[in-house]
């Protein structure tokens, strides 16, 4: 098993990753990580890619197609396999994880959570998009820390926030972006040496007009950065698609994927 943390840096796109996110890719030019480009389903907005990261089905098939459908997830998913496998799962997230995973609607009673009866055991969940990602990944940090966990989500706002308000050709959301990517310098390198495997995307990108949804690429074409090159590679000839990482995440969990699609040429350490 490879204790594994998911980062979903909400709303970003794949060319400004690679422009803005020097650390990581830094990680790349030393051969340590990989990065793929990932084309997101559709409608390319956040609810319903969330429920396709985590269960490895299209929206269109998931049935949460839409921000405004508020319930539980229905289907299988890396939360709920995880913990019937006996795993310890953990979020620093959006309140819309709740929702999906724990229990909807959200109440603010639910910021921190330990030992919650439902998918995410240990949890902090935000819901104001503005709220820091400096808050966020030091929130993710003491979840790792005080309960370690064997599968974590941290998922900040601020990206696709500024997306939003400025437009994906902004400065503003480029400067989100390397904020981000600072974050990730500044914490990468000890939840590595803790033991963890790193994957690195978005849910969406960011139109220029500052809106996301369709199939145009700036809308649907995101990162997946892969950390570290110790521990898989993947077959650039047949980059992974989104529907296939929650499949990816089980298999490094060491988890039954219970069909679950996964990446073509997955190849684990056999060191």
């Amino acid at each position: 098993m490879n204790r594994t943390i998911f980062i979903l840096l909400d709303g970003l796109r794949y060319a400004t990753a690679r422009d803005c996110l020097g650390y990581m890719e830094g990680l790349v030019a030393a051969a340590e990580a990989q990065v793929y480009e990932v084309r997101s389903e559709l409608p390319s907005i956040s609810r319903p890619l969330y429920e396709t990261l985590m269960s490895g089905l299209p929206p269109v098939a998931h049935g949460i197609t839409s921000n405004a459908i508020v319930r539980r997830s229905r289907v299988d998913n890396v939360f709920a396999l995880a913990t019937k496998a006996g795993l310890v799962t953990a979020a620093a997230a959006y309140h819309w994880y709740f929702e999906l995973y724990n229990q909807a609607p959200f109440s603010p009673e639910f910021r921190h959570v330990e030992d919650f009866p439902g998918e995410i055991r240990h949890g902090s969940f935000y819901w104001d998009d503005r709220y820091p990602d400096s808050h966020l990944f030091a929130d993710a940090d003491m979840l790792l820390r005080r309960r370690n966990p064997d599968f974590l989500l941290l998922h900040p706002m601020n990206i696709d926030d500024e997306g939003h308000k400025h437009g994906g050709a902004s400065r503003e959301y480029r400067d989100a972006a390397r904020n981000a990517g600072d974050l990730l310098a500044r914490y990468l390198p000890s939840w590595r040496e803790a033991g963890y495997t790193v994957l690195v995307t978005s849910d969406h990108g960011m139109s220029d007009d500052g809106n996301h949804g369709g199939p145009h690429e700036t809308e649907a074409r995101v990162p997946l950065y892969t950390i570290g090159g110790d521990v898989f590679t993947l077959d650039t000839a047949a980059p992974p698609k989104q529907t296939e990482i929650a499949g990816l995440i089980c298999s490094l969990l060491g988890i039954d994927t219970h069909g679950l699609p996964v990446p073509d040429g997955l190849l684990r350490n056999k060191a």
